[in-house]
């Protein structure tokens, strides 16, 4: 075999060259893109630590807030039976009470003419009793004397019968 002609040659070493310098080139392109790669990976990696530790802090605040929650419900229910247990004695004591006021109404609504009748009875106090007489049956066919701390004449002082008027209120 004889040996390529010298211009062949220099062709052959530049075209060699070129490819060389073209694989150089990829090569540092290759190395920038996987920096560039490794450098992308670092921050997702952090950035999904990150967020990693971001969800579990949002979990550890949601266990707390439900955990208070849970404690508010439970004191919030005992406030609520407290408050049926005071309504139940409540309407117990009205229960209770509901007679008696019944009953103070009635005597509030009866207040006029009891007033009337205890100033009835402290008059008849204030008028004593009336003499006793002694003629005798009342069913001797004669007029009928009258009656023992009636009103009336008031005859015969002497003989008077114990008053049965009195005031109790």
């Amino acid at each position: 075999m004889s040996a390529p002609p010298p211009l062949q040659i220099r062709e052959a070493n530049a075209h060699l060259a070129a490819v060389h310098r073209h694989a150089a080139e990829l090569e540092a392109r290759l190395d920038a893109a996987e920096c560039t790669v490794r450098a992308q990976a670092e921050r997702l990696a952090r950035c999904d630590q990150q967020l990693r530790a971001a969800l579990d802090e949002l979990g550890r605040t949601k266990d707390r807030e439900i955990a208070t929650l849970r404690e508010q419900l439970l004191t919030s229910e005992a406030t609520v039976h407290s408050l049926q247990a005071a309504v139940h004695q409540r309407d117990k004591l009205i229960g209770q009470l509901q007679p008696r006021a019944e009953l103070l109404q009635d005597i509030c609504r009866r207040r006029s003419p009891l007033a009337g009748l205890l100033a009835a009875l402290a008059e008849a106090e204030r008028l004593g009793p009336l003499p006793a007489n002694d003629c005798g049956h009342p069913l001797s066919g004669g007029p009928s004397p009258p009656l023992a701390n009636s009103i009336g004449e008031e005859e015969n002082r002497g003989h008077l019968q114990p008053a049965v008027f009195g005031t109790t209120v």
